[in-house]
C-alpha cells in the first residue's frame, strides 16, 4: 500500500486544506500526517508564549479531527528548520512514504527550508507537491499592467476584487473517513520544549470548530456593523479571527465564502465589504513578502528611511512597553497587549505611531515586541502594520502624518470606557478630563497615581519631522 504524508505547519485544519485534500484523493493510499516542532527557530523568530500555547491546543485538536478520519498525526521535534528537514527525511524513511504533500509558507526562512526539503525528497525519489493554500491567490498572480507586484494597496484590492468577480477560489471539503476510521489510538504528542503561557480561552477558544463557529456568528449581523464599530476599542466590533488565520486553523477562502453566503453583494461594495477588504490587506502583505524578501530581514521598503537617526532611550521604551507613558489611550492599549496577548487594531496603529513618531524609537523594536506578545502574531501583517505606521513601508502613511494620541483618544474612546478598563488609576476622572488627565488634575487641584506624559506631543512631532526630513535630504 502506498503511503502519503501530509506535512502540517501553519495549516492546522481538516476543512479546506489543499495539501490534505490532495493526499486523500487516492482512496487506496495510506495517509498519515506529521508536525515538526522547532523551538529553537521559534525563539529566533520571537514567537509569543501565548501563541505557542494556542498552537499546542490547535495541534491536539487537529490530531483528534484527523483520527476521526482514520489519519494518524505524528509529532517530531527539531531545534531549527535545518533539523526539521532531517527529521522529515528520517520520518519518511521509517514510514516508507512515497509522496509528500504540504502547503507553502512565504517567509524567507520557511521558503529556504522548503527548497531544501524538496531537494532532499527528490534525491530520495519521493514525490513532493506544494500548494498555495493560505491565500486567495498565489503570489505573483495579482500584478500591474507592467507585470509587477503592486506597491500600493488600493489598486491591488481592486485587482483582487475584479478577479473574485470573475471566479471565486474553491473551498475543498474535509477528507472522507478512510479505512480503519476512527483510529483506536493516536500517536503521543509531546508538549513543546518552549515557553508557553496561558491565554483567555473564552476570547480565543482553540480548534477548528471554534473558528468556524466564530466566523459564522460574525458574518451574520456583526460584519454589517463592522464599518461603524471596528475603530471603537471599548466595543466588541472586530472579528477576532486573526488568531485562527495566523496558524491556519481557518483559511481566507472560508472567510470569503462565508461572508458572501450571508452578504451576496459584499464584492460590490456593501457594508460587509469593509471587513472583506481586511482579508485583502492580509493578502497584500503576504504577496509583498514574496516580491520583496528583504521585508523578512528587518529592512524598510522605502530606502531613504534607512538614514533616519533613531533615538536610544531605554526609559521611554520601558514606559511604552509597560503602559506608563502618561498618554491614557496608549497605556490602555499596551496593558491590553500585555494582559491578553492581543490588541485592538486601531490601538495597534496608535501605539505604533506613538513609539515611532512621538518617541522616535526604531520601528523594528516595536515590531519585535508585538510579535513576542501577540497570540495572533503574523510576520507579514505585523511588519506591514509597523512599516505603515513608521512611514517606511509600501503604501505607508506619509511621514508628516503623525497621530496625536490625545485626539485619537477623544475620537475613538470618547467616554473613556476603554481607558478606565485598562488604566484603573483614572477611573474617577470624568469624561471631559480623561484624555488629558493631568491637565484636569491641575485645574481641579487633584492628585493622580498616574505618570505624567513622558514627552510633549507638539515638541516630539517637530523632532520627528526634523529627523525624517534630514534623512530624506
Amino acid at each position: 500500500m502506498k503511503t502519503h504524508l501530509v506535512w502540517l505547519r501553519n495549516d492546522l485544519r481538516i476543512h479546506d486544506n489543499y495539501a490534505l485534500h490532495a493526499a486523500c484523493r487516492d482512496a487506496q493510499a495510506k495517509v498519515i500526517a506529521l508536525f515538526i516542532a522547532t523551538p529553537g527557530q521559534w525563539q529566533k523568530h520571537g514567537m509569543a508564549p501565548r501563541q505557542a500555547e494556542f498552537l499546542w491546543h490547535s495541534l491536539q485538536d487537529v490530531q483528534a479531527a484527523l483520527a476521526q478520519k482514520g489519519i494518524a498525526l505524528y509529532q517530531e521535534t527539531s531545534s531549527d528548520f535545518a533539523g526539521a528537514v532531517e527529521s522529515l527525511m528520517a520520518f519518511c524513511k521509517k514510514h516508507h512514504v512515497e509522496r509528500v504533500f504540504y502547503n507553502y509558507q512565504y517567509e524567507v526562512n520557511e521558503r529556504d527550508r522548503d527548497v531544501q526539503a524538496e531537494r532532499e525528497l527528490n534525491k530520495a525519489d519521493i514525490e513532493v507537491q506544494g500548494f498555495d493554500d493560505s491565500l486567495l491567490f498565489a503570489p505573483g498572480t495579482i500584478q500591474t499592467g507592467g507585470q509587477a507586484m503592486y506597491k500600493v494597496f488600493t489598486p491591488f484590492s481592486k485587482a483582487v476584487i475584479k478577479r473574485l468577480q470573475q471566479e471565486l477560489p474553491v473551498c475543498v471539503n474535509a477528507p472522507a473517513a478512510r479505512e480503519g476510521a476512527p483510529l483506536a489510538r493516536k500517536p503521543a504528542l509531546k508538549k513543546f520544549d518552549y515557553p508557553c503561557q496561558g491565554y483567555d480561552q473564552t476570547l480565543f477558544p482553540a480548534g477548528e470548530d471554534a473558528a468556524l463557529k466564530r466566523l459564522r456568528q460574525f458574518c451574520k449581523t456583526p460584519v454589517g456593523e463592522y464599518p461603524d464599530r471596528r475603530d471603537i476599542p471599548a466595543q466588541d466590533g472586530t472579528s477576532r479571527l486573526s488568531v485562527y488565520l495566523a496558524l491556519g486553523v481557518l483559511s481566507p477562502r472560508q472567510c470569503l465564502h462565508r461572508v458572501l453566503a450571508e452578504h451576496p453583494q459584499a464584492l460590490d461594495g456593501d457594508r460587509a465589504f469593509v471587513w472583506l477588504n481586511e482579508i485583502i490587506w492580509r493578502e497584500f502583505y503576504r504577496h509583498l513578502l514574496v516580491a520583496w524578501p528583504a521585508l523578512c530581514k528587518h529592512q524598510p521598503f522605502v530606502d531613504w528611511t534607512r538614514n533616519i537617526r533613531w533615538q536610544k532611550n531605554d526609559r521611554h521604551l520601558q514606559a511604552w512597553r509597560e503602559g506608563q507613558t502618561g498618554y491614557p489611550i496608549v497605556d490602555a492599549a499596551m496593558r491590553q497587549l500585555k494582559t491578553l496577548g492581543w490588541m485592538h487594531n486601531r490601538l495597534r496603529m496608535i501605539s505604533a505611531s506613538f513609539l515611532v513618531k512621538d518617541l522616535l524609537l526604531d520601528w523594528r523594536i516595536g515590531e519585535r515586541h508585538f510579535i513576542e506578545q501577540l497570540i495572533d502574531g503574523d510576520l507579514a501583517a505585523n511588519n506591514g502594520g509597523w512599516q505603515w505606521a513608521a512611514s517606511t513601508g509600501t503604501d505607508a502613511a506619509p511621514y508628516f502624518r503623525i497621530f496625536n494620541p490625545t485626539t485619537q483618544s477623544e475620537r475613538f474612546d470618547a467616554g473613556g470606557d476603554f481607558i478606565r478598563r485598562w488604566v484603573p488609576e483614572l477611573k474617577d476622572v470624568p469624561d471631559n478630563g480623561i484624555h488629558a488627565p493631568h491637565e484636569w488634575a491641575k485645574k481641579n487641584q487633584q492628585k493622580l497615581a498616574y505618570p505624567a506624559p513622558i514627552v510633549e506631543h507638539k515638541a516630539a512631532r517637530k523632532q520627528t519631522l526634523d529627523a525624517f526630513e534630514a534623512a530624506k535630504n
